[in-house]
């Protein structure tokens, strides 16, 4: 009879016949295959990883949780990385954490005021409503797509105790002046890393600034366990805080499987329970059920491998779109990368200019026609979304470049899968329509 290491190996090797003739990508076609913004780029190790979780069937957070974990925290240089299952419940743990009562003088409360800005994803900024905290919004620098820093500082009042903003589109905001804003204001500041997992700014990896970061790895994203996030931490206590929320808001910190790590199991004193209350059962903050199961962790270890391939591959994309738009300056307002940073692109961002003689919707019907996928900045301007008309928040000054970017810009994909033909087609297409307007 076999055993389960030989079996397993067997199992491998189907596996990679099974990827080349299931996943094996065909090569590209003209005008028949699409130029996605963004897609999966893996191989057989993701499916061995994946294969080999259900295989163990613990199914929960086990071995390869402690691998994807650690090789994210090697990559990052921080101490804590708490998984979960996506960036959007990673954005709404890092709010949530910060409004336990452990935190004392520095403990969010409802009324509390928290400056974001308006031109981006929803999950930045609805964790906020959800924990009764009142989002601030401010206008962003449109050759960056981030946050005015001149506008941010304007925004301040009494009530404001926490910031949280995301680098756009992998293009890291200005971290020293926010950072200095926070610090000189006894701010909480929240990096959202869901688009720039790889990005640095002044040499250092975004994400491990703030008191807290997130990360997503939904398939769009730098890397991708099809549903997932991440939150990191260097304070020891809001990691704690944080497993908490994460974990039903337990407690107990043991991990799954354990039991009585603290020693004290039966023989401590809780809230109105006996004294002796099974610690297992003691539930300190109100919380949820948001982990990450090991199948998704089995395929983010494999593809944290491929990180930097990736991070490098998004860099060179972005640097094939400027080569391409940069012939048609009339037309577009390019991005640009904050001063002293190095993206790693979640996507290439342009602007049609206001006096150009087709609107955004012209430009993108076309290309979308030949397609070549686009997107629009996500909820361009979240004060006019339906779900937020009639909610509580406040608008610090101006939106208007909020507002431009909502009615004149979109993006192009930076991610790993686009190819040397699929810029070429794109490059003759762009030249086809945009030619028609130089004669």
């Amino acid at each position: 009879m076999k055993d389960e290491k030989m079996i397993r190996k067997e199992i491998a090797v189907l596996i990679g016949d099974y990827y080349q003739s299931k996943f094996k990508t065909p090569g590209f076609v003209a005008g028949k295959s699409r130029v996605n913004y963004a897609g999966r780029v893996f191989d057989e190790s993701e499916l061995i990883n994946g294969v080999n979780a259900v295989l163990d069937y613990w199914l929960t957070e086990g071995r390869f949780s402690e691998e994807f974990t650690e090789k994210l925290a090697d990559f990052l240089c921080v101490s804590n990385v708490i998984l979960t299952n996506s960036g959007s419940s990673a954005n709404l743990l890092a709010i949530s954490a910060l409004t336990s009562q452990k935190l004392g003088d520095r403990q969010l409360l409802p009324g509390d005021e928290v400056i974001t800005v308006a031109a981006g994803f929803p999950a930045t900024v609805t964790p906020i409503i959800q924990n009764g905290l009142i989002p601030v919004f401010v206008d962003v620098d449109p050759r960056t797509a981030n946050v005015d820093v001149s506008a941010l500082e304007a925004a301040l009042s009494p009530q404001t105790k926490c910031i949280i903003l995301a680098h756009t589109l992998g293009n890291p905001f200005n971290i020293e002046a926010v950072t200095r804003i926070s610090e000189k204001a006894g701010l909480w500041l929240i990096e959202d890393n869901c688009d720039a997992l790889g990005s640095r700014y002044q040499g250092k990896l975004t994400g491990t600034f703030g008191d807290l970061a997130t990360l997503s790895f939904y398939p769009a994203h730098h890397i991708t366990t099809g549903e997932g996030g991440a939150v990191i931490t260097e304070n020891e206590g809001l990691a704690t805080i944080i497993r908490s929320f994460r974990d039903w808001g337990r407690d107990c910190y043991c991990s799954g499987g354990e039991s009585n790590t603290c020693g004290k199991r039966f023989t401590q004193k809780y809230g109105e329970l006996p004294l002796g209350y099974d610690h297992k059962y003691v539930y300190s903050e109100l919380g949820y059920n948001l982990k990450m199961t090991d199948i998704q962790a089995a395929i983010g270890a494999a593809q944290m491998d491929k990180l930097q391939g990736f991070v490098d591959a998004r860099k060179e994309n972005f640097t094939r779109w400027e080569t391409i738009f940069s012939e048609y300056s009339e037309f577009f307002a390019r991005p640009q990368a904050t001063p002293d940073s190095d993206p790693a692109w979640f996507a290439y961002l342009l602007t049609v200019k206001p006096d150009s003689p087709f609107s955004r919707e012209e430009f993108t019907s076309y290309l979308n026609l030949k397609l070549i996928e686009t997107r629009n900045l996500f909820a361009g301007n979240l004060t006019k979304q339906p779900a937020f008309l009639g909610r509580k928040f406040r608008i610090a000054g101006s939106l208007g470049n909020t507002d431009l970017l909502m009615n004149n810009s979109f993006f192009l994909g930076t991610y790993p899968g686009l190819t040397g033909e699929m810029f070429e087609y794109c490059a003759q297409q762009i030249a086809e329509f945009l030619n028609e307007y130089r004669k």
